[in-house]
């Protein structure tokens, strides 16, 4: 069980301080104890300048969880690893696909992992944990794996594919989320969310045997959702009594002022070099 949790965005899409750069897509820091987690790595254009900014050392990170397989959360891959990262990387297997998103026009574009970072995971593939299923990375931290999508509500087609033509329909399987335990209630820390914030809760649930929720952090997903889904989630995110929301990257302004608008000061937007104490000062706390 964790006692004290802290959550800062090294990479996002806008700076929340001065001489920060934003980018899209998402990295953040993660210090759990004596653990510290990279929870991916950004397109790459930001995270070693943000890093040295925020005086973050990369090389003493324990783990790297890739939260799924498109490039706004893989580009820095390389980049991390010749900071010094020596520790292991959690992906699922599907992440490692080829992965596409559709345009109006041909080409359509590659959306997966960049080829750098590919070659930077093959050169340390004995230090690469398959994360297909629930995968623990020490007592208390916990990838989910694959998440399973049980409400149709969430269940939106996005432009993503496995193929160049854009024929093959990406299901993105490798979406997962990072579980961690602390001594008030457990903590879920999302990159893009493309299963659904509620089906990732529920799943959450299934896997702490129904252990309370009591923060989410990271991209939701909700950017291009119609109002009817944004409602539906908010109406259900109330069913899990979660204190602390920290919405970022892909959740959108429209969903992050309804999420505002109905959760008041519980809802804390981060951006690029900010950072959520969750516990450790007592002023802080949720």
């Amino acid at each position: 069980m964790i006692e004290k949790l802290k959550i800062t965005a090294i990479v996002e899409n806008t700076a929340g301080i001065v001489d920060a750069a934003g980018e899209w897509g998402l990295a953040l820091w993660i210090e759990a104890d004596q653990h510290r987690i990279l929870l991916d790595t950004g397109q790459g254009h930001t995270l070693l300048h943000n890093a040295r900014l925020l005086g973050i050392d990369l090389a003493t990170a324990g783990a790297l969880v890739i939260s799924h397989g498109h490039c706004d959360h893989t580009g820095g891959i390389a980049a991390a690893m010749d900071a010094g990262f020596q520790g292991k990387t959690y992906i699922h297997p599907a992440a490692l696909r080829g992965k596409y998103r559709r345009e109006d026009a041909h080409p359509h574009k590659a959306d997966g992992i960049p080829s750098a970072s590919h070659r930077a995971l093959l050169a340390r593939v004995t230090r690469v944990v398959e994360s297909p299923g629930p995968t623990e990375i020490a007592p208390g931290l916990i990838v989910t794996g694959a998440i399973p999508r049980r409400n149709s509500y969430e269940d939106i087609p996005d432009p993503f594919f496995l193929d160049k033509n854009c024929t093959r329909p990406d299901p993105l399987i490798d979406d997962q989320a990072l579980l961690i335990e602390t001594r008030r209630g457990w903590a879920v820390i999302t990159g893009c969310g493309h299963s659904g914030l509620i089906n990732t809760l529920n799943y959450a649930n299934e896997l702490t045997g129904n252990g309370r929720i009591v923060a989410v952090v990271g991209g939701l997903h909700l950017y291009q959702a119609s109002a009817e889904r944004i409602a539906a989630t908010t109406e259900h995110l109330r069913e899990f009594g979660v204190e602390l929301i920290a919405p970022c990257h892909c959740t959108g302004f429209e969903a992050t002022g309804s999420l505002q608008n109905q959760f008041g000061s519980r809802v804390v937007a981060l951006r690029a070099g900010l950072s959520i104490p969750v516990f450790g000062a007592r002023s802080q706390e949720i």
